[in-house]
This record gives structure tokens, C-alpha cells and sequence, in this order.
């Protein structure tokens, strides 16, 4: 949708976020003809398959977030807002929305998938904490050795993230708990030099960082898919 309203061709899913979303799709295709099977008297398999189509289009939705941000970075060219042009100003504007609304959706689609994984392989996460996040339920593994080779995968991914995922995570607490995260860098700055202008922090390494959130997160979703889709399918064969 943002690639046709940015004039750009529609997207061609490649790498890693075609294999997020082919496992989606093939656990949706599982759950479906489940339901067929034994009508699902209880709705769960139901409730997993409105989940998992949530997902797929949160996964969608981060990815055109982060190319929207690095497209409106583009088109910044100076060092410091107060050097900006007043449409250089507004497409600042439009990366810093969809740079925000890329690295709040990263949380919040692993948040998401932590909920799947608790419902599916019942780990009772809300025992532990009401409110829970994907990392919670990562933690939560420990107290279950049955799914020990997806929760060591899912560490693995976590571990080898762990460097943009902090400074991202950082942005998020601060945007949703604390300040606007751009108003935080502007009064660091702000103390740091007499002439009162604030310089743009490294935009092209926050895209860089952004690419590596939405990878986690692409990574993540296809791992812990891949493997419900493995059991699920040895499910069907001992019938």
C-alpha cells in the first residue's frame, strides 16, 4: 500500500520475510483444515488462526513502516533541523512517523507472537506475570524442556539481535513511557553545544537499526512457525 503511494512497485516478498510468511501461511492452512476436520467445538483453533492472519499483516504493515522511514530519509539533507528548508522539515516529519511507528511495531508483533506460543504450547506465562511479553514467555521455556530446541532458537535469534533490538527497545520505553524520543536527543544535544542547534543524530544508522528489528522479528515468526508446523504435521501422521 505505502509502495503505491510512495510510486514505488508493489513489494516482492524475498529473504527473510518470505520465509515468515510462508510459514504463516502454512500454519493457517493446517489450523484450517483442522477446523474442517472436527468442526472445533471450543473455537481455539479458530482463535490461533484470527491470530496468526493478525501476524501476517503486522509483519506486513512493519516492513512498509521501515521503508517508508528510509524513504523520507532520503530526503533529508541537512544536519540539523534548524538548517532544514520547510519541506525538508516535513519530510523529516514523515520519516520520524514511520521510523516511531516501525520500531513500536517490532515490540509489538513479539509481544503477539509470545501469546501464541504460551496459548499453543500451554506454558501458563500468566501465572508468572499478568501482563507479559514475548521475552517473558522466552523465560517461561526454562520451566518446559518438552519445546527446549525452539526456545534455544528463539534465544539464539534474541542473543544475536541483542545490540539494535537494545537501542530500539530504548526508543520504544521512551516513546511510550517516558518522552517523545527525538525531544530526549534534543536536550542532550541542546547541553552539548553553545550555538543552540541541534544536530540530526546518524539517521542512516537508525534505518540500519530498524532493518535489523524488523530481520528479528522475520526471523523469530519463521522459527517458531517452522516448528509448530513440525509438530502439527507429527501430530498427523501418529493418527
Amino acid at each position: 500500500m505505502l509502495r503505491t503511494l510512495l510510486g514505488e512497485k508493489p513489494r516482492i516478498n524475498e529473504g527473510l520475510l518470505k520465509e515468515a510468511m510462508e510459514s504463516m501461511a502454512h500454519t493457517l492452512e493446517l489450523f484450517q483444515r483442522q477446523m474442517h476436520v472436527d468442526h472445533d467445538p471450543t473455537h481455539d483453533y479458530r482463535k490461533l488462526y484470527v491470530w496468526t492472519q493478525g501476524l501476517i499483516s503486522s509483519l506486513d504493515e512493519l516492513e512498509q513502516s521501515c521503508f517508508a522511514a528510509a524513504h523520507f530519509r532520503k530526503k533529508v539533507v541537512a544536519g540539523s533541523t534548524d538548517d532544514m528548508t520547510q519541506a525538508e522539515k516535513a519530510e523529516y516529519a514523515r520519516y520520524v512517523y514511520f521510523y516511531k511507528d516501525g520500531f513500536i511495531r517490532c515490540f509489538a508483533i513479539l509481544d503477539k507472537v509470545g501469546t501464541v506460543l504460551n496459548e499453543i504450547f500451554e506454558l501458563n506465562t500468566s501465572n508468572t506475570k499478568a501482563h507479559f511479553s514475548y521475552f517473558t514467555v522466552l523465560r517461561q521455556f526454562d520451566y518446559s524442556t518438552q519445546h527446549h530446541d525452539l526456545a534455544l532458537r528463539l534465544i539464539q535469534i534474541k542473543d544475536s539481535y541483542r545490540e539494535p533490538m537494545s537501542k530500539l527497545r530504548k526508543r520504544r520505553n521512551m516513546e511510550i513511557h517516558y518522552m517523545n524520543s527525538e525531544m530526549h536527543d534534543d536536550l542532550w544535544q541542546l547541553h552539548q553545544t553553545l550555538q543552540g542547534k541541534v544536530k540530526l543524530e546518524d539517521l542512516d544508522q537508525h534505518v540500519h537499526e530498524m532493518r535489523q528489528g524488523v530481520d528479528m522479528v522475520c526471523e523469530t515468526l519463521s522459527t517458531a512457525y517452522g516448528y509448530i508446523n513440525q509438530i502439527w504435521l507429527k501430530k498427523v501422521k501418529k493418527r
